[in-house]
């Protein structure tokens, strides 16, 4: 029953994430916002809105091993396991300048991470740290693609008109804004009860569950989005969505989260999971600039990393 409730979390909170994102890019249309603008920000965070939701579900309910899991092992996967895929389906070749700012700015959102959690805990004054470097980030990011020629202005304007069927009408688009909602709320509680129990079953800690099953699960929007791109061979759509995402889940999940509760750090993301995180982003970034390409080669380097980290995260640093 809690695996049942795993997978039906997993797929309450993937419908949901698709339907927020749909609706509003249906109502930035309406209102005339700028392509630039939606896919830096909609699809940004609407690929984000599952483990958002998760995180601070878990935050309220004062499980913090999945609130700070969830993000740490979405920002590992998004890199080794769906870029390792997405390079597998095809080479990316991909400009690095187009993403020269936002492969740099995941790399700073990590380290970020790991001098903040230093003190074996996230409180208050650390939400705002990460909440003020993600506007900082925004606005950089919206002010050098909208008065300045930039390569990845391109990549954003990309990703919001790489899903098709977006509602036109209000009345589609509320629904579909009221309906993505009302799934990733009860899709989160239901993962939650099911990662739990599966966490009690086995016998490992709740981070474990959190970095791998519920990191997984909540990063499908992510996964169907740069799988398209890869297959539509959008190379820099597929790699700018993860970095987006990277950025987002970093500076604006755990702001939110740590916002609302304080939340201590599992001490096995303190001797190993954040480094991973690092050195996967330190990774991508030596990729992207010694071969300008993501080989299938790469690609398998990257899955057998993210295959040895599970290995890892199930035996010496289960417990």
């Amino acid at each position: 029953m809690n695996f049942l409730f795993l997978v039906l979390g997993v797929a309450l909170l993937t419908a949901g994430g698709e339907a927020l994102i749909r609706g509003s890019l249906g109502a930035a249309k309406r209102l005339g916002i700028s392509p630039l603008l939606s896919g830096l920000v909609i699809v940004g965070f609407g690929t984000s809105a599952p483990e958002l939701v998760v995180s601070v579900d878990a935050a309220l309910n004062l499980r913090p091993d999945i609130a700070i899991g969830n993000v740490v092992g979405s920002n590992i996967g998004n890199i080794l396991l769906i870029l390792g895929i997405c390079a597998l389906i095809t080479p990316l070749a991909v400009k690095p300048l187009a993403l020269s700012r936002d492969a740099v700015t995941v790399v700073a959102a990590s380290v970020l991470f790991i001098l903040l959690v230093g003190g074996g805990a996230l409180g208050k004054g650390d939400a705002w740290f990460f909440l003020i470097a993600l506007m900082v980030y925004l606005v950089w990011a919206y002010w050098t693609e909208r008065f300045n020629v930039v390569p990845s202005a391109t990549v954003h304007i990309a990703e919001a008109e790489e899903l098709s069927l977006v509602p036109k009408s209000t009345f589609w688009i509320a629904i579909g804004v009221a309906t993505g909602l009302l799934l990733l709320i009860v899709g989160s509680k239901v993962l939650l009860t099911g990662a739990v129990g599966i966490a009690e079953h086995l016998g490992v800690s709740e981070a474990v569950i959190g970095l791998t099953l519920v990191a997984v699960g909540t990063s499908l929007p992510e996964l169907s989005i740069s799988v398209i791109a890869a297959l539509r061979k959008h190379a820099d759509v597929a790699v700018g969505n993860i970095l987006g995402s990277n950025i987002f889940n970093i500076l604006g999940i755990l702001g939110v989260s740590t916002l609302l509760q304080p939340l201590p750090v599992p001490v096995r993301i303190l001797q190993f999971d954040q480094w991973v995180m690092l050195g996967s982003s330190l990774l991508l970034l030596l990729f992207l600039y010694t071969g300008r390409h993501l080989s299938r080669l790469e690609g398998g380097i990257l899955i057998t990393g993210y295959v040895a980290y599970i290995g890892l995260s199930f035996t010496v640093f289960g417990g």
